[in-house]
Parts: C-alpha cells; sequence; structure tokens
C-alpha cells in the first residue's frame, strides 16, 4: 500500500473512531483530539492515543475500545454525583475513579454486543501488556485494578480475563465478607450512581481506606474538592479514628497552609486515641494503623528508622529482567514523542552555553611560550623589538557533576513520572556532550503501609516512638560514571506498574546527597522534582503528623547551610518553595522540560545564578 494510501485510510479511521464516539455519547459537541499518550478526558474534549500509519488490527481494535470507554464515560457518569462522596486519601481516590470507571463500562455496554466486544479485547489486552499472568503476590496487582475487575465480573457476570485470573483470585480470598458484601450491593446499583457511589464508599469503609457513612458528614464533600492535594497526602494517615485531622481543622476554620509545616506539630497532642493494630500475617494494603495514646515529646520527635535491614539501594538493572526494560523503553519513547522536540530546543540551548564557556583563549606579549606570528611583521620592520609570544589558557569553567533525584511515589504515576523519565534521559545526553557528569536516582518505598520493618515492630510488641516503619526503596538508573547510551533503557523502569509506592523525600534527598559529595568534582549540582510533600501511612500513624516533613526541613537546612552542593527543587503542582531555598513551582508536568533546562542554564550563568541566589536569599529572609 502506498504512503498516501496509508495516510487516507488512517484519516478515515481517525473520523470514524470521533464519529462512533459522538454516536454512543449522544452528544456533537465533545471534541476528539488524536494525540501520542495515553487516552483521556477533560469536560468535553476526548483525547485518544495518535495512529500509527500502518494501522494494524490490533491497533484499531484498541484504539476502538479506549473510545468506548470515553463515550459511555460521557454518557452515563455525573460528576457532581461523583464528587459528592470523594474520598479524601489519593490511594482511595484512585480506588474510587476505577470502580466508577467499571460501573459506565460494564452498565454502559450491556445492550451494545459491539462496545462490550472492545472493551473486552482492551481489557484482555491491558493484562497481558502487564504481564499479570506473571503475578504471584497480592501486591503486586494495584489495588485499584484489581477491585475494579473484581467488581466487573460482578456487574457483567463474566470472568475476567484469563491472563490475570490467579492474581486475583489472591485477592477474593483475602477481601473479608465486609468487603464481599459491597461488592454484591455495587452489581445491584449498577443502574443508580448515587447508590453505586454510597456502595462503593462502603468497600473503601471494608478496606479501612475511607468512611463509609460520608452522608451523615456535611463537610465530607468539601475535603474531596478545598482539602485538595495537601488533605490527601499530609492527613491521609489519620484514618483511624473517624475523622482526619484536615476535616477537624476545616470544621473550626483554618486554611490548608494551617494544617500542615510547621504548624502542623500540635496534631499529636490532640490524637490520643489508639486504634486497632493489624494482627500479625495481615498483608492488607488498608489494614488498619495504630496511633500516638499521647501527646509527643520533643525527645520522642527525633528522627530515626525503627530498622534499616529491610531498606534497598539497587541498580534499575536489577531491579528489573532486561527483557521488561527494553519493553518498556519504547513506550516512553511513543508516550513523549511530541515532547522531544520542544525539549531538545531548550537543551541545545543549554548545550550551546556550557560549550561557550570552555572555550579557550590566548594570554599575548609574554616573555616566554609560543612565537606570536601575528607580530612578527613589526619584528621585521624594527629588528630592535622583542619577539612577542603567546600562550593557550582554559577558561574558568569547573568541573561538574549534576545528580537528578526523582521522586518515585505513587502520585507521580501516569503523566508526570513519564515526562521527569524523559527530561532525565535529554539532559544526561546533553550534559554528557559537554563533558559534564549526570547522576539519575529515584526514591520510593518497598511497599505500601509498612513492609517487613513494620512487621517486625509488630513481633516486638509495638514500642513506642518507633520512627520511620517503612522500608526504603532507592533506585540508580544511572550512576554518574556511567555512559548515556549504557544506561538509557533503565529509565523506562520509571513505567513498571506497582514500582511507585510511598515517598519518604529527607532521607532520599540525604542519600543523593553524601552520593553526590563523594565526587571528586569541584562543582556539584543537586536538582529534585517531586510533587508532594513526604507521605507514609505506616510512619505517620505512629508518629507526630509532621515528623517525615520536619525531617525533610532539617535535611534541606543542613545542605544549604554547608554550601558544598548546589542544591534546586522542581515542585510539579506543589509548592517546594516553602523548603527549599533555591526552587521553582509549576502547574502541568508538561512545563518540566523546559524549565529544568532554564534552571540549569540559570546556574552555569554567573549572573543569573547571582540574582536567582539573592532572590532565594531575599525569599528566605522574608519567611525567618
Amino acid at each position: 500500500m502506498s504512503g498516501s494510501n496509508k495516510d487516507n485510510r488512517a484519516e478515515e479511521f481517525k473520523r470514524a473512531t470521533a464519529g462512533a464516539l459522538r454516536a454512543v455519547a449522544q452528544t456533537t459537541d465533545v471534541q476528539v483530539a488524536f494525540q501520542p499518550g495515553p487516552s483521556g478526558l477533560s469536560g468535553k474534549r476526548a483525547r485518544l492515543p495518535l495512529p500509527t500509519r500502518a494501522l494494524p488490527a490490533a491497533e484499531m481494535a484498541k484504539l476502538r475500545g479506549a473510545a468506548d470507554s470515553l463515550a459511555l464515560k460521557l454518557r452515563h457518569h455525573d460528576d457532581a454525583v461523583h464528587a459528592a462522596r470523594m474520598p479524601g486519601r489519593r490511594e482511595a481516590k484512585d480506588v474510587y475513579d476505577a470502580l466508577e470507571q467499571a460501573r459506565v463500562e460494564v452498565f454502559g455496554s450491556r445492550h451494545m454486543a459491539g462496545v462490550a466486544s472492545n472493551l473486552r479485547a482492551r481489557l484482555s489486552d491491558e493484562c497481558e501488556a502487564e504481564g499479570f499472568d506473571r503475578m504471584t503476590r497480592r501486591d503486586q496487582l494495584p489495588m485499584a485494578t484489581a477491585l475494579s475487575m473484581l467488581v466487573r465480573e460482578r456487574m457483567s457476570g463474566e470472568a475476567s480475563p484469563a491472563s490475570a485470573g490467579r492474581v486475583l483470585d489472591l485477592w477474593r480470598d483475602t477481601l473479608g465478607q465486609t468487603a464481599d458484601d459491597a461488592l454484591a450491593e455495587m452489581a445491584d446499583r449498577q443502574d443508580d450512581q448515587t447508590g453505586f457511589t454510597r456502595a462503593a464508599r462502603k468497600l473503601l469503609a471494608a478496606l479501612d481506606l475511607a468512611e463509609a457513612e460520608v452522608e451523615a458528614e456535611p463537610d465530607d464533600s468539601q475535603e474531596g474538592e478545598d482539602g485538595g492535594e495537601q488533605a490527601g497526602q499530609q492527613d491521609d494517615s489519620q484514618e483511624g479514628d473517624g475523622q482526619s485531622q484536615a476535616e477537624a481543622d476545616s470544621a473550626l476554620g483554618a486554611q490548608p497552609e494551617q494544617t500542615e509545616g510547621e504548624g502542623a506539630e500540635d496534631e499529636s497532642a490532640e490524637s490520643s486515641d489508639e486504634d486497632a493494630a493489624p494482627a500479625e500475617g495481615d498483608d492488607r494494603p488498608g489494614g488498619p494503623q495504630s496511633r500516638r495514646e499521647k501527646p509527643v515529646q520533643d525527645n520522642e520527635a527525633t528522627y530515626r528508622a525503627f530498622t534499616r535491614s529491610f531498606d534497598q539501594e539497587i541498580s534499575a538493572e536489577d531491579l528489573c529482567d532486561a527483557e521488561e526494560l527494553t519493553r518498556l523503553r519504547p513506550q516512553l519513547d511513543q508516550q513523549l514523542q511530541h515532547l522531544q522536540g520542544v525539549v531538545a530546543k531548550l537543551a541545545n540551548r543549554l548545550q550551546r552555553r556550557l560549550l561557550a564557556q570552555q572555550t579557550r583563549a590566548w594570554d599575548f606579549d609574554l616573555e616566554e611560550g609560543m612565537l606570536d606570528a601575528g607580530r612578527l611583521a613589526r619584528v621585521i620592520v624594527n629588528p630592535m623589538l622583542a619577539l612577542s609570544y603567546k600562550r593557550e589558557r582554559d577558561t574558568e569553567f569547573r568541573d561538574t557533576v549534576v545528580t537528578l533525584l526523582i521522586d518515585n511515589s505513587g502520585s507521580m504515576r501516569g503523566r508526570p513520572i513519564t515526562v521527569a523519565a524523559m527530561c532525565g534521559d535529554i539532559l544526561a545526553r546533553t550534559l554528557e556532550r559537554c563533558a559534564v557528569k549526570v547522576e539519575i536516582l529515584g526514591f520510593t518505598t518497598r511497599a505500601w503501609k509498612g513492609g517487613q520493618g513494620r512487621e517486625r515492630w509488630v513481633a516486638e510488641g509495638k514500642p513506642r516512638n518507633p520512627g520511620r516503619l517503612n522500608d526504603l526503596r532507592h533506585i540508580i538508573y544511572k550512576s554518574a560514571d556511567t555512559p548515556w547510551r549504557r544506561s538509557r533503557k533503565n529509565l523506562g523502569l520509571m513505567l513498571r506498574e506497582g514500582l511507585l509506592k510511598e515517598n519518604i523525600d529527607g532521607e532520599a534527598l540525604l542519600w543523593a546527597y553524601r552520593r553526590i559529595l563523594a565526587r571528586s568534582e569541584h562543582r556539584r549540582i543537586l536538582m529534585v522534582i517531586s510533587d508532594g510533600a513526604p507521605v507514609d501511612d505506616s510512619t505517620l500513624s505512629v508518629n507526630p503528623g509532621n515528623y517525615l516533613e520536619k525531617h525533610l526541613r532539617e535535611v534541606i537546612r543542613d545542605i544549604e547551610g554547608r554550601d558544598l552542593v548546589e542544591l534546586v527543587a522542581i515542585g510539579i503542582g506543589h509548592d517546594v518553595t516553602r523548603y527549599y531555598r533555591r526552587a521553582v513551582t509549576i502547574v502541568d508536568a508538561e512545563e518540566l522540560g523546559g524549565t529544568m533546562m532554564k534552571k540549569l542554564t540559570e546556574l552555569f550563568d554567573e549572573d543569573a545564578a547571582m540574582a536567582w541566589a539573592r532572590a532565594s536569599n531575599e525569599r528566605s529572609a522574608l519567611v525567618a
């Protein structure tokens, strides 16, 4: 088939798919755009993956399934009803959204066999692509995915794809009767979104993710809509006693800024009840968490880890087999194809700036060195003049190393982590051409809500003031001495399902700082990319509410005070300027590439760096 015929075929398919989407959604004003990356819905704008020119049958089926999914959500989903019972915690929100998506797909396709077939084919393809058939442990399958597939089975009466059967059986066996009853109620109320959301909250309550009787709490919807990211991240560890601290502060008229940071030190003094701790062997991600019995004394708030025996510092190659890394890297390239050009231009600008600073110069009219042939003419004219010499000199460009520390927490899932991986890739490639070494690191935890460290704490009788309970996972995607071409595949690991969990920023920053401090380069730059404050439910449930955040502030203050490393932070949708002296906050992950290159360019530009330093000092003085 000629190139023009392939193009025409792809355009015809796009027009037909867009028309079918509007027809199924029963609306004509929806805008359909085909762009690289995953599908999504924003208001009346539907985004579908960009088809290739060849357009094989498997790709067409996948696109049709994505289009049908968006169309059914437009037709059967009410944002207001959904938001009325939206839980505040991020993990609970993910589950809540996934359950609603399963409802609109099953309920909406019950009388449309073609649509139902497209959705089944898409689900089966996703299960195979994510390797569900290779999963042998319950925690390998994300909770949102597992519960949405289980409720699909109940609502449709059809079994899940065979590749997911084994790992779903592990979930069925551990849900319990209360959760099972909630699933049955959701299946009965699939035609009523209000009743379905009520049953969904019962399921979340059964898993200790949220409160069930939200209709009796007038401020619950305010938590979901106004509490924002900070309420979901800072206060979700206090779920055990029926009302979060953020809700209590909201009822008293406090602003979100007053419920976090230094002001959160009083949280522990107000928490006097202790939740029932999970029994040994209870591995439910939503298991109940214990709480402090009395106010915390100053000496009890000193940061420490209960045990470091299960912490992990690991290279990307050791965390994932080579075959999976080879599969994940093309996914990263494909999703970010449209951003490559923009970020590459900015990277080239940075490269020109660096190379210009490394340009060599000459000192003239010296008494020794290389003979200056350009000045021989004046010696010939006047033999009494002395010969002139010159000597080549290097400019004051110090050898430099840059460390990029990327937040690998669950809240980065999707677009933020994908863009961060791509930017790290382009940054390493660019700086390597300029003889600047780059290290790319990531940080998360090995488990949700505590791992083996918490199990040991429970086995030892849950002693008071345990400190950090979760097990750290610090990942080396690219070491400073490894060439970019040898480590480029490693960055695809950030797209691996199940990798992103919780974030303990203070220890991760200290780890990256110690690594870069051991380098021999004269100039060291540490850039942190994060989208939120430190969060670890297991640790925060038995320590003061600002335990992790306070430690992060102490680490930053120490690093900035020593002035051995230039510390820079970029916050994605999260104000990091309240932590770091040199920091910038962006609203959209798409801005990350440009912001990274701009800030690095400023660091290598003396005038801009001095201006930035002055502004940072002024801001610190105002805060103080």
